[in-house]
């Protein structure tokens, strides 16, 4: 039998560093439209259910509007979508899987969504799910805990694979990710190394935003669509994994990919004017004729003259217009070519101004704020006389 494991939808992320509301709305809606993608998916490969380990929602009390957007899309998938809550939609008293808003639009929209708030066996026609659901967002137990108990497979069906759901860290990997430098602790640890390996035939885990394997049987399915910018080159988000499962046999694992919005890294260091039209050519092929699909961390250094600098600044000015966030790091360094300085400083028409100019020169160098006002004020009185020449 055949199964979709995805992970961390995290509908309703508000996505607060991303300033324009227009984009931070495209961003949030990009969230429900890989549900539909996620469908189209699981339906081609012929899977019997979808399987959701956690943070479905990006919090236990997710909005009305989040709640009807999600249900809506699930219902649309056409077959059984199971979940547990994580840590950010933790399960109990007062959490939206226990809301009659919840459980109106559930049962309207999305008939064929199962929440699974109790650490026992879930029989399918095709298996058994074993749910380790999180009902505090942290919690001293393994979640797993449950399935060491004496007895806990003993009346389970004899054919049926058995597949584990659960939600955290485990001591082999920590599911945590960092969020732009905001480090969490390692939480809801799960120790894998006391699950009876005979006993489950899949274990689908959620929490690493990245799709990883962590053993034959034991994987992190990673959140379908990426909502921010990878740490490392091993991370791996956008995917699901669809799993071919049997009763005492190892796993087929086959990673699917289903993201749109692209979250792009680059770095670049320039050293001289020349290097310039090489990043706009690096930038030109990532993005292509796109608009308002990806997000981009640049960070920049080097020095560049007066003019790439401004050419630079028209590069970052479109940037910010075509992204759906520009995160910048620019620590380019405004140093003029010699032509720049010769321009001013050998200004026979306008001794004072080529006087001021030697100064600033004379200031512009190194890393102080004097310096740095240095180079603005030379920018400024190259463009004021670059304009005069031109009339």
């Amino acid at each position: 039998m055949k199964f979709v494991h995805t992970s961390d939808w995290q509908i309703g992320a508000p996505f607060a560093r991303i300033s324009d509301p227009y984009k931070r709305s495209l961003v949030q809606q990009a969230r429900i439209e890989v549900i539909k993608r996620m469908g189209a998916v699981a339906r081609e490969e012929q899977a019997q259910f979808v399987l959701v380990v956690g943070d479905l929602f990006d919090s236990p009390s997710a909005d009305k509007g989040s709640v009807s957007h999600a249900c809506s899309a699930i219902g649309q998938v056409g077959l059984p979508v199971i979940v547990i809550p994580g840590n950010h939609d933790n399960g109990g008293p007062g959490s939206v899987w226990e809301q009659d808003f919840f459980r109106r639009e559930q049962a309207e929209l999305a008939p064929n969504l199962v929440v699974l708030l109790e650490p026992a066996p879930y029989e399918l026609d095709s298996a058994v799910i074993l749910p380790c659901p999180l009902l505090r967002r942290t919690v001293v137990a393994d979640p797993t805990e449950w399935l060491r108990a004496p007895g806990a497979y003993k009346d389970l069906p004899a054919g049926k694979p058995r597949i584990v759901l659960a939600h955290g860290s485990t001591q082999a990997f920590s599911g945590e990710w960092e969020d732009e430098g905001e480090a969490t602790p390692t939480t809801n640890l799960i120790d894998l190394d006391r699950l009876p390996d005979a006993e489950v035939d899949y274990v689908a885990l959620g929490d690493w935003h990245g799709t990883k394997q962590v053993s034959a049987k034991v994987w992190y399915s990673g959140t379908p669509e990426p909502d921010r910018f990878a740490k490392g080159a091993d991370n791996d988000p956008g995917n699901v994994l669809v799993v071919e499962a049997g009763r005492g046999t190892p796993p087929r694992v086959t990673k699917v990919r289903t993201a749109k919005l692209g979250w792009l890294d680059v770095s670049y260091s320039f050293a001289d004017d020349s290097e310039l039209p090489k990043v706009e050519i690096q930038l030109a092929s990532l993005l292509g004729q796109r608009a308002n699909e990806d997000l981009l961390r640049l960070s920049l250094d080097g020095v560049l003259g007066i003019e790439a600098y401004g050419r630079l600044e028209s590069v970052l000015e479109s940037l910010e217009a075509r992204l759906l966030r520009l995160k910048l790091a620019d620590r380019t360094t405004l140093a003029p070519t010699s032509e720049e300085i010769e321009a001013l400083t050998q200004c026979g028409g306008d001794p004072l101004v080529a006087r001021v100019a030697g100064q600033l020169v004379g200031l512009s160098g190194g890393d102080s704020p004097e310096a740095a006002d240095a180079r603005v004020a030379l920018r400024e009185l190259y463009y004021a006389r670059t304009q005069e020449a031109g009339r």
